[in-house]
């Protein structure tokens, strides 16, 4: 009666054993994998603006430029402007020159996650591309929102009117 009580206990301590922890050799390992998508790079600004003259200037802000970069990395990004020149209809038609145009940026733009952004402070002339935010040390989803402003210096010989140019944006 002893054996058969040794036996069973014996027994029931192997199986057990075997219940709470199987053997390694009944393993089964599963590779488990997922992407995450990145998003786009983007640059928004209003459609229209108008600017105030006061003595030889017209300037005022385009606001709010704002980039969102959705990319999900590690490269940052610049955001442009560019003008072209501001032409004033019939009668009387005139021009002034995309080379009267300048363009400056907040050096610390307002800005969500992680990157450094930077504005250009000096007003710079956009009459071909030119730099105007830029982003650096970027990790993730970032954002920046600044307001750019535009100046346009008036000739001497103005002739009075409505004039209409085009500032664009463009982020890379």
């Amino acid at each position: 009666m002893r054996k058969t009580i040794f036996t069973t206990a014996v027994v029931a301590g192997a199986l057990a054993a075997a219940v709470i922890s199987p053997a390694v050799s009944n393993a089964v390992p599963t590779n488990v994998t997922f992407t995450v998508a990145g998003g786009a790079l983007t640059i928004t600004a209003p459609t229209s603006q108008a600017l105030t003259v006061t003595g030889n200037t017209a300037s005022g802000g385009i606001t709010p430029v704002v980039v969102s970069d959705q990319r999900l990395g590690i490269n940052g990004w610049t955001a442009s402007a560019i003008s072209t020149a501001f032409d004033k209809p019939a009668p009387d038609p005139a021009s002034i020159p995309a080379t009267a145009v300048t363009y400056s940026a907040p050096l610390l733009p307002a800005r969500t996650g992680v990157s450094t952004v930077a504005g250009v402070l000096v007003p710079q002339t956009i009459d071909s591309t030119k730099p105007v935010v830029v982003a650096t040390a970027v990790i993730g989803a970032n954002t920046a929102t600044w307001t750019g402003t535009v100046s346009v210096a008036l000739p001497s010989d103005v002739v009075a009117g409505t004039y209409t140019g085009v500032v664009t944006h463009s982020v890379a």
